[in-house]
């Protein structure tokens, strides 16, 4: 009897196939940025301990899995969504190293986003059960590591279909987000009160988005423009939002406000200086597709 050469693959085919890995690249960058977020939004309101100090569980339900009031349901939430965001982690690093077409610069960063998790893991039990702002610190930049890791590895995934135009783009993108960046940070917005959770989440959402234009600038730039003073000027954008965003969030001691606005008005006129000379170099010359 014939057989069909078919009949040997899977009837469903695995997902990555239907779905892609760039797609699921994307997907698991979002869901880190929501984590994160959503850290910012349970620290704000007071939430971290709200779970009455407990980690993984919470304070109500069967084997107290669930939150007992709106205080927990922010931690109880934030830690839900990260627990998913873990397995994207997961799943994006299993098909990175599985799949032969992936460039190995992805699967490399893919894989030290997987074991930075860990890592934070441990950070986000040891904020609750041991409170410190030392703590909390590092459970923050640890976030913020993974998510320029897979921001990284996702503008590189991306690359063959992005453009001039998006190094541009992105200038534009980072010189309209830092002046919000500015007006809603504690420089600005003295009173502790005005400053609350909405804001705070806001002012972390728009750093989100400061660091992945530069990152897009600087890794499309390298590919689409030749000129090497362009690119260096890309990077050291770059270098110049990663310390604006740490003064940022360092600018509730007033002993940082000053660096933070100097820094930032810097970092405006790099993003300016920028798109002038991008869409000059656009322009003058014709680049090739990729390196």
């Amino acid at each position: 009897m014939s057989t069909n050469s078919q009949t040997s693959r899977p009837v469903v085919r695995p997902l990555i196939e239907r779905f892609g890995f760039p797609h699921l690249l994307a997907v698991t960058l979002v869901m880190v940025a929501a984590t994160i977020l959503l850290g910012i939004a349970a620290k704000a309101t007071g939430s971290g301990l709200a779970c009455q100090a407990n980690w993984p569980q919470c304070d109500a339900g069967p084997y107290n899995l669930f939150p007992a009031n709106l205080p927990s349901f922010y931690e109880w939430f934030h830690r839900f969504v990260a627990m998913f965001a873990g397995f994207a982690i997961i799943g994006t690093a299993i098909a990175a190293v599985r799949l032969p077409d992936v460039d190995r610069r992805v699967a490399g960063l893919v894989v030290a986003g997987l074991v930075l998790t860990p890592i934070q893991v441990v950070l986000g039990r040891e904020t609750v059960t041991t409170y410190t702002m030392d703590i909390l610190g590092l459970h923050f930049w640890t976030a913020i590591s993974i998510f320029v890791v897979f921001t990284v590895a996702t503008v590189l995934v991306w690359a063959p279909r992005l453009t001039a135009d998006h190094v541009t783009g992105a200038l534009v993108v980072g010189a309209v987000a830092l002046p919000a960046h500015v007006v809603i940070s504690p420089t600005v917005i003295s009173d502790v009160t005005t400053y609350g959770p909405s804001m705070q989440m806001f002012q972390y959402g728009v750093t989100l988005v400061i660091l992945a234009s530069v990152i897009v600038a600087t890794i499309i730039g390298r590919r689409r423009f030749d000129e090497r003073r362009l690119t260096a000027f890309l990077s050291a954008t770059a270098v110049l939002a990663l310390a604006v965003a740490y003064l940022g969030r360092q600018a509730v001691n007033p002993a940082f406000e000053t660096l933070y606005a100097v820094g930032a008005g810097l970092l405006f006129v790099a993003f300016l200086a920028g798109v002038g000379l991008t869409r000059r170099a656009s322009r003058t010359s014709r680049t090739p597709a990729s390196r």
